[in-house]
């Protein structure tokens, strides 16, 4: 019972009110004006270019951050696996910018792509110095590098214990049977880190789709709203115009996402048949 309630209080209850806000016009600016609207804020987001362009730009941010969050972080944790020397000191290297907050980790690369900052003073050598922000072709995959550098500790200290899960006995066995280290990966690691995979899999896509603090440190949506993210957008509906029912269809939009790509994680999952590290 105290769980139902508790699942109730901080589930159900916002889940509800919220979409019960997204069938209304409600400014908090005149809130004695909310009046129930049914689905007009839907359609007019599905009308609206911006919130098609945000959305576009959190799809290009997902498709430039994540393959390198998995295979770069996968490609870590096998290395560091290996008995080298200072592999411990590496590990501490590897993990040490995921304990930055997001804003020292935006204003930190912000200074990195400024016109005088380090990308600028190496690139200077060969060409003009570009500030990386104000370029709507570079600005994000400023921010998707700036986001690779903070998070992908995350994944790697995740797949480096999956690594380790996977018993030796395995690789003495293929050995014997004279298979190469490629093999090895392609028949015994990878398989028996897929379900570790599979979670740092969508755990890196629900979070690069929600990312708001990079790209609103970095560039505030610029230039020209080429980083503006859904969340940034839901963000300036909700708490810039004060248009609470319309950022609450924008939060109801985001959320049948999130939902898609969980019940997707759980059905792969669920196929796996139980095999995981």
């Amino acid at each position: 019972m105290p769980y139902l309630l508790v699942f109730a209080a901080f589930l159900v209850y916002p889940l509800a009110y919220g979409f019960w806000m997204s069938l209304h016009d409600w400014n908090a600016l005149f809130p004695d004006r909310t009046e129930f609207v049914g689905l007009a804020n839907y359609q007019t987001l599905l009308a609206d270019p911006q919130f098609w362009n945000a959305l576009g730009n959190t799809v290009y941010f997902v498709v430039l951050t994540v393959p390198f969050l998995v295979v770069l972080s996968l490609l870590l944790a096998l290395g560091v696996n290996r008995s080298i020397k200072g592999r411990r000191v590496l590990r501490t290297l590897f993990f040490s910018p995921y304990v930055l907050t997001v804003s020292v980790v935006g204003l930190l690369w912000q200074d990195v792509f400024e016109t005088n900052g380090l990308i600028a003073y190496f690139t200077g050598f060969v060409a003009e110095p570009v500030n990386w922000l104000i370029d709507p072709l570079l600005a994000m995959p400023a921010v998707a590098i700036a986001t690779i550098w903070w998070t992908i500790a995350f994944n790697f200290i995740i797949l480096l214990a999956a690594r380790q899960n996977v018993g030796e006995q395995l690789y003495e066995a293929a050995r014997l049977d004279g298979a190469t280290s490629w093999r090895a990966m392609v028949d015994i690691t990878i398989p028996q880190m897929r379900n570790p995979m599979m979670f740092v899999v969508i755990t890196s896509f629900l979070s690069s789709f929600q990312v708001f603090g990079q790209p609103y440190i970095m560039t505030d949506g610029g230039p020209a709203g080429a980083t503006e993210t859904i969340v940034m957008y839901l963000y300036r509906t909700g708490f810039s115009a004060r248009e609470f029912g319309y950022a609450a269809a924008v939060g109801y939009v985001l959320f049948l996402v999130m939902v898609a790509v969980s019940l997707v994680n759980y059905f792969v999952l669920q196929d796996d048949g139980g095999t995981s590290a």
